[in-house]
């Protein structure tokens, strides 16, 4: 599977005429699936090349572009292994997670003989489990935006190219790895991608070309129950490594006695001290505490010029302030977090659904109870319930959980209970399972069901504020329609950021404080194929973008999107995922990361970037 990083390069280096460029029967390619193979590209829309970049024209502009295999700036194979000698050898080339099932894996840096029966049957086995992706060196959780070139297949002939995948990788075992790939980088003028857990809606753990650095083996965990820094904060806390992913931290917590909690998401194998802080997190625990970033005390951070820094109260505010939800891949790369930790209790939670037997298959009241449902968004956070929930096509409403923290059975069912009543006054019947958990660590391993990987789609979302849903329900239950007729899956999350955090402490974070007054918030799926032709992912995108995610914000004026579960291509987006923050977050980008070192799509000061020639390679729009 594995070959030299050397003999790849040389390969590379030998062949530039089969080198990453942009595709030259543009209208074939509109019709039929792109297949990005190292030999299906030509250098006529190159015009300059110089030796820290490239000069590209495409769809009519000028763009000054990173250095990809076969650019003359592309590093030698002298420049590589030095670089694998700083890594300890950690420096290896990238191949897809299903490659062992091909005779050949075509890569960029050349072909590599890949097919391995037994391998191949691992993968068959195990590829839509979570956590068997996320210890891939550089897996996508979800495929879309690897171009899925690559699936198990059980025609080892079939063509497995690289996609969107990074070309190379750093497997980092010391925070000097992770800074020598950083310099490494920046002075090639190389794509630079991050990747954890690869635990991603939206393609930003992949990217054609790159480089990447895998933090996922920076596993060490301390706590302390007298947390003594920068702030006023004397409390317990929680210090993890960058790939620490949050059931080793809700684990190492519950260890105690007695045993304490910390704010996560609700999927157990997300990382902690990545993209999920840096976008916000939210979770089971919003209602009470915030968002993750709510909670930091510290990071230990390396910036755009590979310096190892402090990010704090005290030191480095205005970075520490970014970090705290001011966008995935955008300030730095985290290598160390530590957080408040709270202490768990006894806690309660349901689970309900209404089906097509529910209803009697009538389509209209169903409709109706699922208004009915939501019409009470705003009494569930204000009494500091969570609750996740579905909507399918084919009348499919599914709640599991809704969360009492710190409630007993009868307490949580007293909240709950007016919806029931409005549901049986109504004619309708369902069953409903209420159950008390001793931690509410139980209750979250208990109710909160893991992910598959290896699933292809387009997300979207968009959250409502505490004054849509007062004003607009029967709008907000229109656009619900709307998402559904358009074969589209809705996962709604009720839960108020500004709930049980103090109004004084809103804005010591880049959260938009929009998300302190909302009261559900959505994630919109359209599934799609990753190697769909062009024009259907073309289409599918306006679809999701005008139609679906389009109707979701003129019913709900007053909210939201979220950066790390929303549509990075939804116009506005600078003050729909930041609002007033924005032009702050800029300023401190340019601050940091002045020569675009980092990137990931959508986040401050990338407007003038874009992945040209079909998603392919990272430009600068001149």
């Amino acid at each position: 599977m594995r070959a030299t990083i050397a003999s790849l390069v040389s390969n590379a280096l030998l062949l530039p005429q089969q080198a990453a460029a942009a595709p030259t029967n543009t209208s074939t390619l509109n019709e039929t699936t792109v297949n990005i193979s190292r030999d299906s590209f030509a250098d006529s829309f190159s015009v300059a090349s110089s030796s820290n970049g490239t000069y590209r024209r495409w769809n009519g502009a000028n763009y000054a572009c990173k250095c990809y295999p076969g650019d003359t700036c592309w590093p030698s194979p002298l420049q590589w292994n030095s670089l694998n000698a700083t890594v300890g050898g950690n420096l290896q080339v990238s191949i897809p997670p299903a490659a062992s099932c091909y005779k050949t894996f075509e890569g960029l840096l050349g072909n590599i003989s890949t097919y391995d029966a037994a391998q191949c049957a691992d993968v068959q086995a195990n590829y839509a489990s979570e956590q068997w992706q996320i210890e891939l060196p550089t897996a996508g959780m979800w495929t879309y935006f690897t171009n899925d070139t690559c699936r198990p297949t059980f025609n080892p002939s079939e063509s497995c190219t690289g996609g969107y995948f990074p070309t190379i990788y750093i497997k980092a075992k010391t925070v000097a790895h992770i800074q020598a790939g950083v310099h490494f980088a920046k002075k090639n003028n190389l794509r630079l991608i991050i990747r954890n857990t690869g635990h991603d809606f939206l393609g930003r753990s992949v990217g054609w070309g790159a480089l990447a650095i895998n933090t996922h083996g920076f596993k060490d965990i301390n706590l302390t129950n007298s947390y003594r820094g920068a702030c006023n904060y004397t409390g317990s806390a929680i210090t993890v490594g960058a790939g620490v992913q949050a059931f080793e931290a809700l684990g190492k917590l519950h260890s105690l006695s007695p045993p304490k909690i910390m704010v996560t998401g609700e999927c157990a194998t997300v990382g902690v001290a990545g993209g999920l802080v840096q976008g916000g997190g939210h979770g089971p625990l919003t209602n009470f505490y915030g968002f993750l970033a709510d909670t930091a005390l510290e990071f230990q951070v390396i910036t755009a010029d590979g310096v190892l820094r402090t990010a704090n109260a005290k030191t480095n505010p205005d970075l520490f302030w970014a970090l705290k939800g001011g966008g995935p891949s955008a300030f730095g790369i985290i290598v160390q977090a530590t957080y408040k930790t709270f202490n768990d209790y006894s806690s309660s939670g349901t689970t309900f659904a209404l089906g097509p037997a529910n209803v009697n298959n009538n389509d209209t009241l169903w409709w109706d109870a699922v208004a009915k449902f939501h019409s009470y968004s705003n009494h569930f956070v204000d009494n500091g319930l969570y609750i996740y929930y579905e909507l399918y096509p084919g009348l499919t409403f599914r709640v599991q959980p809704a969360v009492g923290v710190n409630k007993t059975a009868a307490q949580l069912e007293a909240v709950l209970q007016p919806l029931f009543d409005d549901w049986t006054a109504m004619g309708l019947t369902f069953d409903k399972t209420t159950t008390t958990y001793s931690t509410f660590y139980e209750l979250y391993n208990a109710l909160f069901e893991t992910e598959d990987a290896g699933n292809s789609a387009l997300t979207g979302g968009w959250a409502f504020g505490k004054t849509d849903v007062a004003k607009n329900n029967a709008g907000i239950i229109e656009a619900f329609k709307n998402v559904l007729n358009n074969g589209v899956l809705l996962v709604g999350h009720i839960w108020n950021g500004g709930h049980g955090l103090p109004q004084s402490q809103w804005a010591n974070s880049a959260i938009n404080l929009r998300f302190r007054n909302v009261s559900d918030k959505l994630i919109t799926v359209l599934p799609l194929s990753g190697n769909a032709p062009l024009a259907e992912k073309e289409a599918a995108q306006r679809l999701l973008t005008d139609v679906v995610d389009g109707g979701l914000r003129a019913a709900g004026p007053n909210g939201a999107a979220y950066i790390n579960e929303a549509d990075p291509f939804q116009p506005n987006w600078q003050t729909a995922f930041w609002g007033t923050n924005y032009p702050k977050l800029r300023q401190l980008r340019q601050k940091w990361d002045p020569s675009g070192v980092f990137y990931s799509v959508s986040t401050p000061g990338t407007e003038k970037w874009e992945q040209i020639e079909h998603g392919t390679r990272l430009c600068k729009k001149l």
